[in-house]
């Protein structure tokens, strides 16, 4: 929608941009543009993660537009946003690919409009001789609950080298969320574990005897010969269609400010904190780089994401609704 000649200006403008685009309507509620209410304010659902991080400006300035045309609402957990989908509450939405696929296939009239985060999981631990896949036999590696994300894309990955991960080393699932694992890895609870960031970044900073010792989104790019496009970018269909100008607005501002996010790493960090996305500058600015942060579109990169979604197709179907999203799930 941009021609960007000069992305420091764009970066300078994006203030003034968003407040053109969606300042000009003065609202009461905080309805969503999908029909439930019809009051033109769309409603951006984002989990509070590298996702949030990449599009921390966008939410900076639209919490300084007074009757924003477009909120932004930030969950905790994927099941948080699939429930405001549910609800006809959220306009665009950000989530893992897996249960965008899921949510697509079950019917929900939801479109993939781009992929923010490539990748953002890593194998950390205090056991410094590790220095590749092979080294993990016979030991106990910490994931969280068998099934999401990390467990099928770990155990894809051992596969691809080998490694049987039911009889060539222990995958214990005691800590079933990203916050339960890093907990106990902070306190040394979990020697061992597949983290993904900012989780890593936060407890490096609690336990230093923790450190990187795989880092699990370039075996996947060694294995496939394309990078992991681990998070989606969902609009609504019928949003879409109602407010397409509004949306491709959006879609460039989270575009922009992913570059400046990457561009202008102290700053960015300044923002996470005050929108408490991360709890303190210093972990955001480690984040960042290990968070995986490019925004493409997704009709320029359909084989990456079908050979991403195959993985678990053939590893368990169920995860992503049973079947391969068809050509309509792409806007």
């Amino acid at each position: 929608m941009f021609a960007i000649r000069n992305m420091r200006i764009f970066f300078l403008m994006i203030p003034a941009l968003l407040f053109t685009l969606f300042g000009a309507t003065r609202c009461t509620s905080c309805g969503t543009g999908t029909g439930k209410t019809d009051n033109g304010v769309l409603t951006l659902v984002t989990l509070r993660g590298p996702s949030a991080m990449g599009m921390v400006r966008v939410t900076d300035s639209l919490s300084r537009i007074q009757h924003a045309d477009v909120r932004v609402v930030m969950v905790n957990e994927p099941l948080q946003a699939r429930k405001l989908m549910l609800e006809g509450r959220a306009d665009m939405v950000l989530l893992p690919m897996t249960l965008a696929a899921n949510v697509y296939n079950r019917g929900l009239d939801y479109k993939l409009a781009a992929v923010p985060v490539w990748g953002a999981l890593y194998v950390y631990g205090q056991d410094t001789s590790i220095t590749g896949l092979e080294d993990l036999k016979g030991k106990t590696v910490y994931v969280m609950a068998r099934g999401m994300t990390p467990d099928v894309l770990f155990r894809y990955l051992l596969l691809k080298h080998d490694i049987d991960p039911e009889k060539d080393l222990t995958l214990d699932y005691r800590f079933p969320t990203h916050m339960d694992l890093a907990g106990a890895m902070a306190v040394g609870k979990a020697p061992l574990g597949v983290l993904s960031e900012p989780q890593a970044s936060q407890v490096v900073q609690k336990n230093p005897n923790v450190s990187l010792l795989l880092d699990l989104n370039r075996e996947w790019t060694l294995a496939l010969q394309a990078p992991m496009p681990q998070t989606a970018f969902l609009v609504h269909a019928t949003s879409y269609k109602k407010h397409r100008d509004k949306i491709e607005a959006v879609l460039a501002a989270c575009e922009a400010s992913t570059r400046w996010v990457n561009d202008n790493q102290d700053s960015a960090a300044v923002l996470m904190v005050k929108h408490h996305i991360l709890e303190n500058r210093e972990v955001a600015v480690r984040a960042i780089s290990g968070s995986g942060l490019h925004f493409v579109r997704a009709a320029d990169i359909k084989t990456a994401i079908h050979d991403y979604l195959q993985v678990f197709y053939t590893l368990d179907p169920e995860i992503i609704g049973g079947q391969l999203p068809d050509e309509t799930f792409y806007q």
